[in-house]
């Protein structure tokens, strides 16, 4: 499994890359992998010379089409539901939560694997259940939550609020596996716990720049291919994701 410098963003893989960001998802993946106590489907990092770090051999799974995603903290398409019906993937919410408030426990929010190029779709848990089975639906939210509860204090005690992350899941003769990449800036959200203001500025490692500078100062219409990223925001994704690693694992990349 190789992990590229390309970024996505709003379902779309941007023409522009960012140096060094396939090294930053593969090692702090596998730094992870050796913090949690779950087994995960790395087999080795004996890889060719042309990929050396920022690829691993993995182990062929029975994947779990379900996109496995934990909420500590309300925002991004949480939020905007919230703000709608005030639940998220069909859990209730107490009222008054602003962008970025804590949530009074960890939620699992699914959704459903779209195919390439489409959005997944959020859907609550009893969907889960009918397509999958309530054993495993169960399972699946349970390992979700555990991981990401051990994960957010790890985080936590370095400084860092793990907002949300995303898991995928395999099955090896019926047990659940850790797949994928796992606790990255591209597949979670970290803000910075010294600013951190709920209803006002949410300081990210995270590619949630990326989006921003697409959202609010690019010019784009969401309907033609996004536009190159320009040098500047390029640099400074770059440093977040880089020093998402350092804060986390305490190491120079």
């Amino acid at each position: 499994m190789v992990a590229t410098d390309a970024i996505s963003a709003f379902d779309h893989v941007l023409a522009t890359e960012i140096p060094d960001k396939g090294v930053v998802l593969t090692q702090l993946s596998l730094w992870w992998f050796n913090q949690l106590p779950f087994p995960n489907h790395v087999v080795s990092t004996e890889v060719p010379e042309e990929v050396a770090g920022r690829a691993v051999v993995v182990e062929k799974l029975e994947m779990v089409p379900v996109e496995c995603v934990a909420r500590g903290y309300l925002t991004g398409s949480g939020w905007a539901e919230y703000r709608a019906s005030g639940t998220v993937c069909g859990v209730p919410l107490p009222a008054g939560l602003v962008d970025g408030s804590k949530l009074p426990t960890p939620i699992f929010t699914p959704a459903i694997k779209a195919p390439m190029g489409e959005h997944d779709e959020n859907v609550d848990f009893a969907t889960i259940a009918v397509l999958h089975g309530a054993d495993l639906a169960a399972r699946l939210r349970e390992a979700t939550l555990a991981i990401y509860t051990t994960a957010a204090d790890l985080a936590a005690r370095r400084g860092i609020i793990l907002a949300d992350t995303k898991f995928e899941f395999g099955l090896r003769d019926g047990e659940l596996v850790l797949a994928d990449e796992v606790l990255t800036p591209d597949s979670s959200r970290f803000w910075d716990a010294a600013a951190w203001q709920p209803g006002k500025s949410l300081p990210s490692f995270d590619k949630q720049y990326v989006r921003d500078w697409l959202a609010n100062d690019s010019g784009w219409d969401r309907v033609s291919p996004p536009p190159p990223l320009p040098p500047e925001v390029v640099a400074a994704t770059r440093a977040r994701y880089l020093e998402a690693y350092t804060r986390l694992t305490g190491q120079q990349l």
